[in-house]
């Protein structure tokens, strides 16, 4: 007699190991098991390091799963030490058993003496599941509440120490190699005018770099972390533990995100300060300020539309450029006018990179640039036509037609099915001494329909789906070719959210010389999103100078227009 083939899954966390049984001891209960049972054993799965609060980013559990789907191996069963070495997520454990038996896989929990193969063990399975997953909830709030009290004994709570600081034993001790530059960056915060930005263009200037570490291997001190630094109360002796929670994301299962909190405990910490809680008060005050004011100029500025901003593009790194203002003030120091431009977004060493193209390029100068190229282009004779022919493309939807009629056809057919089933389930006879075996049978082959029927519905939903995506592409590039044709009309009277708007869907590129050029041409070319013009149409700029790329569409139309 065959013997029944079956996986073992194995999972143990990165902090305990569960009622005292590491993987090589789960190991050994599932094989003796096996034996006792005569199971052969022709697939082992193991997530060492992993949480249990979720399947996602346990690979070998998502592995195995995939594995039963395809039928690799044939297997009846998957045997687990504990259900909560399963999951400790009762909606997960029991979607994922539904999956598993969908494909005639059962689970066998060996120390919980669990087989959903029985009639009470999906039942027990749904009651231990959702158990264990208060279990795991009552251990967070523990653990929370352990945090709390050492935040409130001015111990540091774990973690990597943050830069300037060592761990030792446990305890924050003071680097002094690292350290140096924490007190740099807070006397240079405090006293001088400059900001996160300046300070971080200072610190690369004198050679002050950031200490390779674990948790940090970027030689540079960005903006970003700089602003995070001159925030963080540890560095005038305070431990602060709640600033960032973690929270549910809305409408999701599992995840969760940071959200930075107004009320948290701070208190006098057992490590030496790096600067004095005279220095750390300066700078939470600039820090206020500075806030107040970016949200003002940022609140104003949002008045003006940058049209090409994050679309052009830096001619050193390729980095977006975005829209910025600066003002510009007379001799006697008023004002005498805003003065919008584009930037590399990476000259002020955003996120730890760093670009040397530190030129302003006017926005109304390249705005008016590229206006004039799309100009040009349209004005081409043969531009009207070639647009035309396009909006009068019939988009060829043939295949996914064939795909619909298939499927409803199939649905059609399953339901005819169905039906049939469920009369023949009406028709048998209770005398009859086989019914309960004859119902038994026409239930599972109902069942299975049902399976059937869910499962083309679905993919007639993503067909039909489909198909509404490739019409609305089509209907899109339409209106984007209708406007082309009278652009130089329309593009007078549009606002500017409109334009910007326009832009989006037309192009996705645009590139600019390194120094604007002898007949005053900053632009190099623009990439554009819908197939506009023809490998051989020329669009000529100031001074009859060519364009010197002009390139066709990433993204083509799903009609192959």
């Amino acid at each position: 007699m065959d013997r029944i083939k079956v996986y073992t899954y194995t999972r143990v966390s990165t902090t305990m190991q569960i009622d005292g049984y590491s993987l090589d001891a789960q190991k050994a209960r599932m094989k003796a098991y096996a034996d006792f049972n005569n199971f052969e054993i022709v697939g082992e799965y193991e997530d060492a390091g992993k949480s249990g609060k979720s399947i996602e980013g346990r690979l070998a559990f998502n592995n195995m799963i995939e594995d039963i789907k395809s039928g690799k191996d044939n297997v009846s069963f998957v045997m687990v030490f504990k259900l909560s070495r399963f999951g400790r997520n009762a909606a997960d454990v029991l979607s994922s058993l539904q999956v598993m038996q969908d494909f005639g896989v059962n689970l066998i929990c060996v120390e919980d003496g669990i087989d959903s193969s029985k009639d009470a063990g999906k039942l027990m399975i749904s009651v231990l599941s959702a158990v264990a997953e208060i279990e795991r909830e009552n251990i967070r709030v523990q653990t929370m509440e352990g945090r709390i009290q050492k935040a409130r004994e001015g111990k540091w709570n774990g973690g990597f120490a943050p830069y300037g600081y060592k761990l030792v034993d446990g305890r924050l001790e003071i680097n002094e190699d690292e350290a140096e530059a924490i007190r740099i960056i807070f006397d240079q915060y405090v006293n001088t005018d400059m900001g996160a930005n300046g300070i971080a263009r200072y610190l690369e200037n004198h050679g002050i770099h950031k200490i390779a570490r674990q948790n940090g291997k970027n030689p540079l001190f960005d903006s970003a972390l700089i602003r995070k630094i001159v925030k963080n109360p540890v560095y005038c002796g305070k431990i602060a533990y709640g600033r960032r929670k973690t929270e549910k994301v809305h409408g999701t299962r599992n995840e969760y995100h940071l959200v930075e909190q107004d009320d948290y405990i701070v208190v006098d910490g057992l490590h030496e300060a790096i600067v004095s809680e005279d220095v750390w008060g300066k700078a939470q005050v600039k820090a206020a300020l500075q806030a107040k004011k970016y949200e003002h100029i940022h609140r104003g500025a949002s008045e003006h539309i940058h049209l090409l901003s994050g679309i052009i593009k830096c001619p050193i790194c390729g980095a977006g450029m975005y829209g910025n203002k600066s003002i510009k003030h007379k001799k006697d120091g008023t004002k005498y006018k805003d003065f919008y431009y584009y930037g590399c977004k990476h000259r002020n060493m955003t996120r730890g990179h760093k670009c040397n193209y530190k030129k302003q390029i006017n926005e109304e100068v390249i705005d008016s640039a590229v206006s004039e190229v799309i100009i040009k282009l349209v004005s081409n004779p043969k531009f009207a036509t070639l647009m035309q022919n396009k909006i009068n493309m019939k988009v060829d939807t043939t295949e996914i037609d064939r795909e619909i009629k298939a499927f409803e056809k199939q649905l059609h057919r399953n339901y005819s099915v169905k039906t049939k089933l469920s009369e023949e389930i009406d028709m048998l006879d209770p005398e009859d001494k086989h019914y309960e075996r004859m119902k038994s049978d026409l239930n599972d082959r109902l069942y299975n329909m049902y399976d059937k029927i869910e499962d083309i519905e679905s993919k007639l939903i993503e067909v039909r789906a489909k198909k509404s995506a490739i019409e609305t592409d089509k209907i899109t590039g339409d209106n984007i070719y209708k406007v082309l044709i009278h652009f130089e009309q329309l593009y007078g009277v549009m606002t500017d959210d409109e334009k910007r708007k326009f832009i989006e869907e037309l192009i996705s590129e645009v590139h600019i010389y390194e120094e604007r050029q002898p007949n005053g041409q900053w632009l190099k070319s623009i990439k554009f999103k819908l197939p506009i013009v023809e490998e051989d149409m020329e669009m000529s700029l100031d001074c009859d100078k060519h364009v010197e790329t002009v390139v066709l569409m990433s993204r083509k139309l799903k009609n192959n227009g």
